[in-house]
């Protein structure tokens, strides 16, 4: 990787030849070799969000640069006065007053959050091994404790709330860092991000940007089929939401779209996506793709054929 910085309004790690495409594809690659070696994994949520990881990690975010990628420690309690382990938010770099807090909601998530971090520096290659393993803060399931996380989200559907909270206190400062969120839309179906999104447009919480993949599953199928969520931007826009939609496998559209906005309310950007792209073979199974296990031999023959895709495409 190149020692050339961007430009103090962005990501401080990514550099000229780490674009969002080849983080992208690095993400997709790395998450379904853990889905062939551990036999499962949650691989579709990567595939749709790759392409809004990598953006945000390398085009839109304003975080603080950690000088070499950090090892993940192992987990030696939650942390806390009592047992003090680190946060997982020191993968962002030190918090301050005119750099980003990038809160992870989808704690499922967390096996693309590792892989993105690892692509832009910021973790370091040999723990990404760790995954799943006993004693390792690389969980499944992310927590307060695992590399890219501050918060545990609970059940599902709390760090919206917990950001508008962090939000606010960050206006009344006078911080000029912004609060981003990322989000899933199944999360979409709990009442409690809607108490969030209406208290973030309650208090004018401009620097609060939220970011939801709109891959229309959910662990029991298809959104629409469970819970339909739609029409997403209209719901945020009655609550006094900037919104704005776009393809969530076009790096352009998501900075531009984050580049254009006017600023003066709560923004939410919903990225339509593709639980299986990269991985075409996973098709068939729609909308069964919450997590990804191999089911016979033909499933890890074309599974591993697309992981050769993958890797070819992002060397």
């Amino acid at each position: 990787m190149s020692g050339t910085t961007m430009p103090a309004d962005r990501s401080a790690l990514a550099t000229a030849d780490v674009t969002p495409e080849s983080v992208a594809r690095r993400i997709r690659a790395r998450v379904l070799e853990l889905t062939l070696l551990q036999d499962g994994c949650y691989l579709s949520q990567a595939l749709s969000s790759a392409e809004m990881l990598a953006t945000l990690y390398t085009r839109v975010l304003r975080l603080a640069e950690v000088p070499e990628p950090l090892p993940a420690p192992p987990f030696t309690g939650v942390p806390g006065a009592r047992a003090p382990s680190p946060s997982g938010g020191r993968f962002h770099g030190e918090k301050g007053p005119g750099f980003d807090r990038f809160l992870i909601s989808p704690a499922h998530y967390a096996v693309a959050i590792y892989a993105a971090l690892e692509s832009v520096g910021r973790l370091e290659p040999g723990a990404f091994e760790t995954f799943n393993t006993d004693g390792s803060t690389l969980e499944m399931i992310g927590a307060e404790h695992s590399p890219g996380f501050e918060l545990t989200t609970g059940s599902f559907g709390q760090a919206l709330s917990q950001a508008a909270g962090i939000a606010l206190v960050r206006k009344r400062k006078g911080d000029t860092g912004r609060t981003v969120v990322f989000m899933s839309d199944g999360e979409l179906e709990e009442g409690q991000t809607w108490e969030g999104v209406q208290a973030s447009a309650f208090y004018s919480l401009s620097d609060l940007l939220l970011f939801v993949d709109v891959n229309g599953q959910q662990v029991d199928g298809r959104t629409a089929d469970i819970m339909n969520v739609e029409p997403i931007d209209a719901r945020f826009t009655a609550f006094g939401w900037e919104v704005a939609v776009v393809d969530g496998h076009d790096p352009a559209a998501i900075e531009t779209a984050v580049a254009t906005r006017a600023g003066d309310r709560p923004f939410a950007l919903l990225c339509y996506t593709d639980t299986a792209r990269g991985v075409p073979y996973l098709n068939a199974r729609k909308p069964n793709l919450h997590y990804v296990r191999p089911k016979d031999d033909t499933d890890r023959r074309e599974l591993r054929e697309a992981l050769d895709a993958l890797r070819g495409d992002a060397s």
